[in-house]
């Protein structure tokens, strides 16, 4: 396999609204598919409300978010991180201007729990 690098601070896109996502890797394994990927968000976050078919664990890398976790807001900083099960419904409530919003995602499909 190549390796790949980058620095996740890099080249940050400046969203107006809503956020970007850039997978970083994608890998097939025998117990499912796993990609990650760097989200950079707006400081005025769309009203999607997600239910995945896959598993998701984030990070919070910079700055601070509001979340709704199935029916339960939840207030994160740099540095913490959420896993959140299969078609689990949430968004992203709000998010900061300064600094913005820079998460990490890992998504598992088949089987991460």
């Amino acid at each position: 396999m190549l390796s790949r690098t980058g620095n996740l601070f890099a080249l940050l896109p400046g969203p107006a609204t809503g956020e970007i996502f850039e997978e970083l890797l994608r890998l097939e394994l025998p117990a499912g598919r796993v990609w990650i990927e760097r989200i950079v968000s707006s400081p005025f976050p769309e009203p999607v409300l997600y239910d995945q078919p896959q598993s998701e664990w984030v990070i919070l890398l910079q700055g601070e978010a509001r979340l709704w976790v199935a029916g339960e807001e939840r207030m994160l900083v740099s540095g913490d991180y959420l896993f959140i099960p299969a078609h689990t419904p949430h968004r992203v409530v709000e998010t900061s201007a300064e600094p913005q919003c820079i998460w990490l995602a890992v998504h598992l499909e088949g089987g991460g729990s």
